[in-house]
């Protein structure tokens, strides 16, 4: 069918057979789909839900509209290429600037609006022209620089906002998910940050129960308070059924976290999250390229339709408050363990997802993650962010010594993690990640312009940008429910 909904039996419905795959527009049996569906769910959650607490939004309608985000995503792309739209990190760079200048959470969503907006236009111009226009503006070296400073640029929320508020949790969490993510083999190996969580809330139960309150620093009061590392008072409150509430909760950081409502645009804001559409361009990029690969299909008639079904599912849930989304790694970890690419698991997954987000208490379960969990989760998670930058460079052979790349880029970056400001009136300056993406990218371009030919044309040739995308490992031969495909 037109929309991709149409999907054909597969063998018996049962596993495929050793060598084959189930395709996009094939299922198994209803029963195994609904399974597949699940594990879908477990895959994208962990992320889903800590990256909405870590921007001060909702989490109970990041999950909710997630669902939503990947039902468009997929009637959008006529179901080629099989995904979960899951929160977007590449954003959360640019809100915690937001925030730090005293921005609403109404601002954060407009600015988030706006660059969803440019993404779409973005994916168009690509679907028409080809990738090759893209990769001219946005070469190999740059993409990971924009990549890397946005990880990088985090830091300093996990030393004053997270780890602060309870640094033994934090440090005890953090090799745990080193620990799982490393020692766990196949599936729960990419499911990491999730047990991580489940972990973490389950250490700080225990803590209070031993060592009683913890007396640290709340970002929320402003001072230090004694408080108990689990309190479930809201989530005893909420009920079980019900539409996400316009005013959440308190988050892990003290703030509340807002749920529904309209997006408020200020162009200083949308120029601080920019540099995320660079980032979710490289990112589905290499979704589309990962699926083509282990399915033997050619996807690059679809790759611009792919982004800009990104950049509009973005722009319907940022519309009501919602989080940026991007297609996951984690589920090109459960299609690779399964050798199922069956788009129908995918609108299991988020039918379920629109469920779950039906729910306040469990909204006020999430939002209740102690601070100190968090902590350890995202100085892991951060740090990975930034290193997709150099996995960037890395795949695509970009020669850092050539000065071409070598100085714009080192400029960029490190203007962009400490945070150096360009006042331009007295009310309107760029810093952080808006100023150094665009040293970087200007910069390269100068520097491209200015240099001997054998330099500029070594830079030039460099790429495309391939990259996973996500935070989390990809498959490993190591793993153990990983089969090769074998076309």
């Amino acid at each position: 069918m037109s929309l991709g909904l149409g999907w054909k039996l597969h063998g018996d419905g049962k596993t495929p057979p050793p060598g084959e795959v189930v395709r996009p527009d094939e299922r198994l049996s209803w029963g195994r789909t609904a399974g597949l569906g699940a594990q879908h769910i477990v895959a994208m959650f962990g992320a889903t839900f800590v990256f909405p607490l870590i921007m001060g939004l909702s989490p109970q309608l990041a999950i909710m509209m997630s669902g939503i985000a990947t039902v468009l995503f997929l009637l959008m792309v006529k179901g080629k290429v099989p995904s979960y739209l899951g929160t977007s990190a590449s954003f959360v760079g640019g809100v915690a600037a937001i925030r730090a200048q005293g921005g609403t959470s109404a601002q954060v969503t407009g600015a988030i609006l706006v660059a969803a907006v440019v993404l779409a236009i973005v994916g168009v111009i690509i679907h028409f022209a080809g990738s090759r226009v893209i990769y001219a503006v946005l070469p190999p070296a740059v993409t990971g620089a924009v990549v890397m400073l946005i990880g990088f640029n985090l830091a300093p929320v996990v030393a004053n906002v997270y780890w602060p508020q309870d640094q033994w949790v934090a440090l005890i969490v953090m090799f745990a998910v080193i620990c799982m993510s490393l020692g766990l083999r196949g599936f729960l190996g990419r499911i990491s940050i999730f047990l991580g969580l489940i972990f973490g809330y389950l250490l700080s139960w225990i803590f209070d129960g031993i060592f009683g309150h913890i007396s640290s620093f709340s970002p929320g009061v402003g001072k230090i308070t004694e408080h108990a590392r689990v309190d479930w008072a809201g989530v005893k409150a909420a009920d079980w059924l019900g539409f996400p509430p316009h005013t959440g909760t308190l988050g892990p950081d003290g703030h509340p976290l807002v749920g529904w409502h309209t997006p408020d645009i200020k162009l200083a804001f949308v120029l601080l999250v920019l540099p995320a559409v660079i980032a979710l361009v490289a990112e589905n990029t290499g979704h589309v390229k990962a699926v083509a690969e282990m399915t033997g299909t050619n996807l690059d008639d679809v790759m611009g339709r792919a982004i800009a079904a990104d950049g509009i599912a973005t722009v319907v849930t940022s519309a009501v408050g919602g989080s940026p989304t991007t297609t996951y790694a984690e589920n090109i970890g459960v299609m690779a363990a399964t050798r199922v690419y069956s788009t129908a698991a995918y609108f299991v997954a988020a039918v379920v997802a629109i469920l779950f987000g039906l729910s306040p208490k469990f909204g006020a379960l999430i939002s209740a993650t102690p601070g100190g969990v968090l902590g350890g989760i995202t100085v892991v998670l951060y740090g990975m962010i930034g290193l997709l930058g150099a996995k960037i460079w890395k795949e695509n052979g970009v020669d850092f010594g050539n000065p071409v790349n070598l100085v714009p880029v080192a400029a960029g970056i490190i203007i962009a993690i400490g945070g150096t400001a360009l006042k331009i009136t007295d009310s309107f300056e760029l810093s952080g990640i808006a100023l150094g993406t665009i040293v970087t990218i200007v910069g390269w371009h100068l520097a491209r312009l200015l240099a001997p030919p054998h330099l500029s044309e070594a830079a030039a040739a460099e790429g495309p940008v391939v990259t996973t995308p996500g935070v989390y490992r990809e498959p490993s031969p190591y793993d153990e429910d990983v089969k090769p495909v074998v076309r």
